[in-house]
């Protein structure tokens, strides 16, 4: 697993939660600049998991935890197109906040999926 593009990942993933937590505190709908920021952010989660995928084949990564890491890749890659829509769909306040969760969300899963890849329990 590249740790460079899961940094990437991480902090591209928290910085996106506090822009929506700001714009959720501040009342306002979800706009183009938190959309053009989750559709970066799913091509970097897309990025990471094909980093994953080749590692996987190519025979490194942990033993006995390859569900477990293509269920976290999987799961990473559904959640900011649902957040983005669930944002779209709720125009008051709550649209930015669901965006804080999907954003905290992702962060969180890439640094477990970081540790389950190095063998941290």
């Amino acid at each position: 697993m590249n740790t460079t593009v899961a940094t990437i990942v991480i902090v591209g993933a928290l910085l996106l939660a506090l822009a929506s937590l700001i714009t959720a505190i501040r009342d306002r709908p979800m706009g183009v600049i938190l959309l053009a920021g989750f559709v970066l952010l799913e091509v970097a989660v897309l990025v990471q998991a094909g980093f994953v995928i080749a590692a996987l084949a190519g025979g490194e990564g942990p033993s006995g935890e390859t569900v477990t890491i293509y269920g976290y890749l999987i799961a990473e890659a559904l959640i900011p197109p649902a957040g983005v829509f669930l944002g779209l769909a709720e125009r008051s306040r709550w649209g930015p906040a669901i965006l804080v969760v999907a954003g905290f969300a992702i962060a969180v899963m890439t640094g477990r999926l970081l540790q389950i890849w190095q063998g941290v329990a």
